[in-house]
């Protein structure tokens, strides 16, 4: 809190330079982790159906990003993402035409390599600020055109943070409005609202026991926002199962243990209208959970739950287009598979074995789902519930360590982080890029 009241007085000078200078967010950035909604999905279209047999033409290869899992931010003329590099975990600011580091900042320590190396969470990045959370629960807010840090705040010193298990913070916080939210795991602070412009305090949730799946703390997850049963709310997936506390002011909602495991609850949850999604691996499955009024409150009802075999991800995510819930399914498989979202019907897949090996991610645009997977293998395969249909393929270079970082679309750019390394493919259908690299 001190640092952050610190800062304070520097914010009105701040805002107007960050106003002169920060470029405004476009429909064709992708500002933040999965996206401007977190769902996954990009609205853009215009982009290549089918890939040639080395995948798309590679625009630039850029390097000197450090070891790490977290993906990119693309907003105006700048890319943002973290890394460990040089003894210290950081927050990279990238030119967009080419990727030339144009600043990198301090973010906290590095990750221990004995559980798993580099940043996981993507930054975010909303009017002329970036937000980004380190592994050991560093939070800073920064300028995004001189990377000049404005506030910073502790998980764990602050709000008593902690983690369900090992692998430390690995969320993308959340901004909504005037505020920051994120995932503390605290019994106090189970979830926490900051102002972004600041990093005071507005509210932390207190979540009680859920039941006796899981383990106390956040998890791997990424909170989304829920208008179900007409309450404005914030959903995560913790610890202890997926959760619901009220936006304006953190009072805690709902909650379902049943789907937690006590590894790692990862993948960020699908809301849709009155409906939440979740799925965990580690041998638990998925539910689709249906929110209704409860008093001046909202209670979880299950609508069904799919065991193990039927469907559950181990990290790596869920899209859901139209009706149906795209993944890759079982515990580092990434089987790909289709789920009729209302009934849970499999409409394809589970069982299918294509190039790609252990778990996948998963992004939508323009009618097709591109999956990534852990040995590099990047997959274009047709979205639509009638059949698992391939498009191409894309073999990332130079992969070593488990190719996980979540892939952006970006103004018909693709961007592939393979940890020191940032490729960017132009998957645009009217128009194919010359070959560059920065060095």
């Amino acid at each position: 809190m001190a640092v952050a009241r610190r800062h304070a007085a520097l914010i009105s000078s701040v805002m107007f330079a960050a106003a002169l200078t920060a470029s405004p967010a476009l429909a064709a950035d992708w500002p933040g982790w999965r996206g401007a909604n977190r769902d996954g999905v990009s609205s853009e279209t215009g982009l290549l159906q089918e890939w040639g047999p080395n995948g798309p033409p590679l625009a630039w290869r850029a390097t000197g990003i450090g070891t790490g899992y977290s993906g990119v931010a693309v907003v105006g003329d700048h890319i943002y993402t973290t890394g460990d590099k040089d003894g210290t975990q950081q927050v990279f600011a990238l030119n967009r035409d080419g990727g030339q580091i144009l600043w990198r900042a301090k973010l906290g320590p590095t990750f221990d390599e004995r559980r798993g190396n580099g940043p996981r969470g993507t930054p975010v990045v909303d009017e002329g600020r970036v937000y980004a959370l380190g592994t050991g629960g560093d939070l800073v807010c920064l300028e995004a055109q001189t990377g000049k840090e404005i506030w910073r705040r502790s998980l764990p010193d602050d709000f008593g943070g902690k983690m369900m298990s090992k692998w430390m913070w690995s969320e993308s916080p959340l901004v909504d409005g005037d505020r920051l939210i994120f995932t503390p795991g605290a019994w106090n602070a189970g979830l926490a609202a900051v102002d972004k412009a600041t990093g005071e305090d507005i509210w932390r949730s207190v979540i009680p026991e859920l039941g006796p799946e899981g383990k106390d703390g956040a998890g791997y997850s990424s909170i989304v926002v829920s208008n179900g049963a007409g309450v404005k709310q914030y959903v995560q997936l913790m610890g202890r199962g997926v959760v619901g506390v009220r936006a304006s002011d953190g009072k805690y909602l709902w909650g379902y243990n049943r789907v937690a495991n006590g590894v790692a609850n990862v993948a960020t949850p699908i809301v849709r209208g009155d409906l939440v999604f979740a799925s965990t691996g580690y041998q638990t499955g998925s539910v689709l959970l249906e929110l209704e009024r409860a008093g001046d409150g909202v209670k979880a009802k299950e609508r069904y739950f799919l065991d193990a075999k039927t469907l559950q991800n181990h990290h790596g995510g869920l899209v859901l287009v139209g009706d149906y819930v795209y993944a890759g399914h079982g515990h580092n498989k990434g089987f790909p598979i289709c789920v009729e979202l209302e009934s849970g019907k499999v409409a394809w897949g589970g069982n299918i074995r294509n190039a790609g090996t252990d778990s996948a991610t998963v992004l939508y645009a323009d009618g097709r789902i591109y999956f990534r997977y852990q040995n590099g293998i990047i997959l274009l395969v047709e979205a639509t519930p009638s059949g698992y249909v391939e498009k191409g393929t894309l073999e990332i270079p130079d992969v070593t360590d488990p190719s996980w970082p979540h892939l952006s679309i970006a103004d018909g750019q693709l961007y592939v982080r393979e940890q020191d390394t940032l490729y960017c493919y132009d998957v645009r259908a009217d128009k194919k890029s010359a070959s560059t690299t920065s060095d």
